[in-house]
């Protein structure tokens, strides 16, 4: 375990103590290498540091398994946890204000921190919330055998490129029955479980997902597309039981989810909050009141959350048009965005807290966010103390910061640390 720092809320530089943490850093047998980076309006003498290593790996430690669904452009689990680790204690409030499938906010939850979380995308929440409180294998066991999955015989017939007849029977009457009990308010946490494993199982290339072989399940196609896709492979939608894959992945996630687990779930729930709304608004997080902000933005033109989304928002009942995600085309307008979070960062942080922001690199590395995000941060009245670069084999950085990569797109983990002075 690594050892926990304060900062300035216990009198002590928590900043120079992580610094010389990253300088002496040597776990996976590699030398931590440092730069000195300057940038635009920090002023000619000052400059932000820059570590590069491999500071974590999907290999040091198993993350929980109530992390593994999936969600376009979303990080490891062991990022947030280095952050949390060394920056709060038991009990802090952690936020994500971009918390997509909820990386962040769950593994706070996990090491017994206050979750806090906001997306403007409604699929959020309905990710988030019940890995947060998971019921019992048993009681989604007896709920699906409740449900009647032949009910629903009136659905899109488009969806047939994706699913098998009997299949999409099943999917159209799971969704009927979901739609009917939030109508009611009776929609209960075994509901919500069940609802955000079949998000999660609607499209994906394996048989463990109700469709025919696609794209991976972050990415969902268009109707034309997976037309097209049948076609190339000469596939037919195989016939999928809806009710025995649902109970079949709750059973995966679920693995691991001890006693232990469950009672620090159940000591933070009471004091979780996820917001469905604007990162750059969000009035019902007092002010001065998080310890850290561990988050990564939508990257700039990058990722089609909506598009790749479609799917899933159907059987939600979201209207995905009326979703306002940000992609910004220009990295001004961009910019402009991360202004107005980073005031609102500025307002709910501590004295002392921080934020940990995860950039990358977008159109073949020609940009590094890092350099329009820091001064976002300091317009907001945030100190820029560091510069993060977690450098494993696998990542696909561009040539920058002596960091070498072989393919092109956005890099694996690029954390600016910013201070609330």
């Amino acid at each position: 375990m690594p050892k926990t720092l304060f900062g300035v809320r216990d009198g002590f530089d928590g900043t120079a103590a992580l610094r010389s943490e990253l300088k002496a850093f040597r776990e996976f047998g590699k030398e931590t290498r440092v730069f000195a980076s300057a940038h635009p309006r920090t002023g000619d003498s000052a400059t932000v540091p820059v570590f590069v290593n491999e500071f974590w790996t999907s290999k040091q430690r198993a993350a929980s398994r109530l992390h593994e669904v999936s969600y376009r452009a979303c990080f490891k689990p062991q990022l947030p946890r280095f952050f949390i680790e060394r920056l709060t204690r038991r009990g802090d409030p952690v936020y994500d204000p971009f918390m997509g499938r909820g990386t962040t906010v769950l593994e706070a939850a996990l090491l017994g921190r206050v979750p806090l979380g906001c997306d403007v995308n409604p699929l959020s929440r309905v990710l988030v919330e019940p890995r947060l409180a998971p019921p019992s294998l048993q009681h989604v066991a007896a709920r699906l055998q409740a449900i009647d999955f032949a009910a629903e015989h009136d659905f899109d017939e488009h969806l047939l490129v994706f699913y098998h007849p009997d299949t999409l029977v099943e999917i159209a009457s799971l969704r009927s029955y979901l739609s009917a009990r939030a109508a009611s308010g009776e929609l209960d946490a075994v509901d919500r479980w069940i609802r955000m494993v079949a998000v999660n199982r609607l499209a994906g290339h394996s048989p463990g997902f109700f469709s025919v072989y696609t794209l991976p399940p972050n990415q969902a196609v268009s109707v034309d597309s997976q037309r097209k896709i049948n076609q190339k492979r000469g596939q037919r939608p195989p016939r999928r039981v809806v009710p025995e894959l649902i109970l079949r992945k709750t059973k995966s996630l679920l693995g691991g989810h001890d006693r232990a687990v469950a009672k620090t779930l159940a000591q933070v729930a009471g004091d979780a909050r996820l917001l469905t709304r604007a990162a750059a608004a969000t009035p019902e997080i007092a002010a001065d009141s998080v310890s850290l902000v561990v988050t990564s933005p939508p990257f700039l033109d990058v990722v089609q959350y909506a598009q790749d989304n479609w799917l899933r928002c159907w059987f939600c009942d979201i209207d995905v048009a009326a979703v306002e995600i940000t992609i910004a085309r220009k990295l001004g307008d961009w910019s402009e965005a991360m202004a107005r979070v980073f005031a609102e960062l500025h307002r709910v942080l501590q004295p002392g807290g921080y934020v940990a922001f995860e950039v990358g690199e977008v159109r073949g590395g020609k940009i590094k966010l890092e350099d329009a995000v820091v001064p976002c941060g300091i317009e907001a009245g945030l100190v820029p103390e560091l510069i993060l670069i977690n450098d494993q084999q696998f990542t696909k950085t561009a040539n920058c910061w002596g960091i070498d990569n072989n393919r092109k797109g956005t890099n694996s983990n690029r954390i600016v640390l910013f201070r609330k002075a």
